[in-house]
This record gives C-alpha cells, sequence and structure tokens, in this order.
C-alpha cells in the first residue's frame, strides 16, 4: 500500500468514475485501475462495485476510504510541519 493508491481510491470515491479520476490524477485509466486492483489483491477485498456506473464503493470500501482520507490528511500535516 502506498500514498498514490490512496489518492487514486480517495479520486474514484470523487468522481465515481474511474476514467474521470485517472483524468484528475494526471494518469492512463489503466494506470489507475491496476493501481486500485493492486491494493484491493494486497487488503483481500474489493473497495468498489464496478458493475454498476457510477461506480459505488462497497461496505467495506467506505471504511477503506475513510481511512485513506485521514491518512493523507495526516501525511499533508506532516508536510506541513517540515516546510
Amino acid at each position: 500500500m502506498n500514498i498514490q493508491q490512496l489518492e487514486y481510491i480517495i479520486a474514484v470515491d470523487n468522481y465515481r468514475h474511474f476514467s474521470k479520476a485517472a483524468e484528475a490524477s494526471f494518469v492512463t485509466q489503466p494506470t489507475l485501475s491496476m493501481m486500485i486492483q493492486k491494493l484491493e489483491d494486497e487488503l483481500g477485498v474489493k473497495i468498489f462495485d464496478r458493475s454498476q456506473l457510477p461506480v459505488q464503493p462497497t461496505e467495506i470500501g467506505f471504511k477503506v476510504i475513510n481511512q485513506a482520507r485521514l491518512a493523507l490528511a495526516q501525511v499533508n500535516q506532516i508536510k506541513e510541519i517540515i516546510q
């Protein structure tokens, strides 16, 4: 798991669309999808239900996304401290 993957799941949650999230993240859609898939494989859970549009977080996905938001907020605080 890395910060970039957390940023990607938050982008998908915000846009509810993989292509739009990829565009906003300045990566290709296949790259974003692959990175999220790797995170899901690592965690052993599906974060998003891809069978419907707009894409929706799964029940566990909501929890993962909320924790990702908290983790990134902490990372940003660390960056502010050192600047």
